[in-house]
């Protein structure tokens, strides 16, 4: 493990031009407008987990294409009125485990949505069985010949109606909605930062998905490699692989981005370069706020993928607290 990126000064002035498609905005209307055909659905069954303090629902709620995707949602047994809610999304090749697995924010009193990542870990509400399209091992390159094909569309649209279908319990305050989650998980956030107009909060750590120019280019770690991998088998489509790819880049969901941001970033992490993290942070906000966008961003010089791990934890909850009596003064 080494410094291998730009450094720290650099890194907090990085901004590249990276160019977007003409259509992106228009491109994810679409994709959105596309699923209102489909109730959201979402249905709450309480299950066993264990545990004397929370409460677990195993839920499933109608995702991109009308799909079912699951997730659980954790909520402290004790509580007085509609509460704040955190949606998470998962690490790549994760899936939701088990009922007991993921409880911090319910112990810290708030609704927790975990989303279940389509194809990936141990559950699979939509295998997304062959279609034809040529895919290196793993989900980075899978259909990504076309924008409306790729992989990313259906989970970026599955990330969208998870916050639609976690307002739908009478338990959650639908005005007070965050989103987290760590490397694919922060990167997803980020995509619902930039498509949901009105959360009240996003915490990506270490973010995946994002400047995939420069990512693709830097580390030959996975998942990142898999596309030098497919476009080493398949030249010819190095132009469509990367205009493809630019509908889906992190830097792109977080200039459209209007919720504070706490991000954080391993200065050490050859999964995710911090310099394609520091360019969704220095990028976030651009389009639809004034300069000044609510962000900050932790750093931690000596770490890898693992970023600040339990400390950054601390991080978040006291950030998330302030926040959210920031959000209840303003009513």
């Amino acid at each position: 493990m080494a410094f291998f990126d730009l450094p720290l000064d650099e890194l907090e002035r990085y901004r590249p031009d990276l160019p977007e498609p003409a259509d992106f905005d228009a491109f994810w209307q679409e994709t959105l407008a596309e699923q209102e055909q489909f109730a959201t659905a979402a249905t709450f069954d309480p299950v066993h987990n264990g545990l004397a303090t929370i409460d677990t629902f195993d839920v499933t709620f109608a995702g991109y294409g009308g799909h079912p995707v699951r997730g659980w949602l954790h909520l402290p047994v004790t509580r007085t009125g509609p509460l704040p809610a955190v949606v998470e999304y998962l690490g790549y090749g994760s899936g939701r485990g088990a009922p007991h697995e993921k409880r911090l924010w319910a112990c810290a009193g708030y609704a927790h949505f975990v989303m279940d990542t389509r194809g990936q870990g141990a559950e699979t509400p939509d295998p997304d069985p062959a279609t034809g399209d040529i895919a290196a091992p793993g989900f980075l390159t899978r259909g990504v010949l076309d924008p409306h094909r790729y992989y990313y569309r259906r989970l970026y649209a599955d990330a969208v109606r998870a916050v639609t279908a976690v307002r739908t319990h009478p338990a959650v305050d639908p005005a007070r909605v965050v989103v987290t989650g760590t490397s694919q998980g922060g990167g997803i956030a980020l995509a619902a930062a930039g498509l949901v107009p009105d959360l009240v909060g996003v915490m990506p750590d270490v973010p995946f998905l994002c400047h995939f120019p420069r990512a693709t280019t830097l580390t030959d770690r996975p998942p990142y490699v898999e596309v030098a991998q497919f476009v080493k088998l398949h030249r010819e489509h190095a132009a469509t692989v990367a205009r493809t790819m630019a509908y889906f880049d992190g830097v792109s969901m977080a200039r459209r981005a209007t919720a504070p941001a706490l991000f954080s970033a391993g200065l050490m992490d050859h999964i995710c370069p911090p310099s394609t993290v520091y360019a969704a942070f220095n990028h976030y906000g651009a389009e639809r706020v004034p300069a000044q966008a609510d962000k900050q961003i932790c750093a931690y010089p000596f770490n890898d993928h693992e970023g600040g791990g339990p400390a950054h934890e601390v991080v978040k909850l006291d950030w998330l607290a302030k926040r959210l009596v920031d959000t209840i003064d303003r009513r």
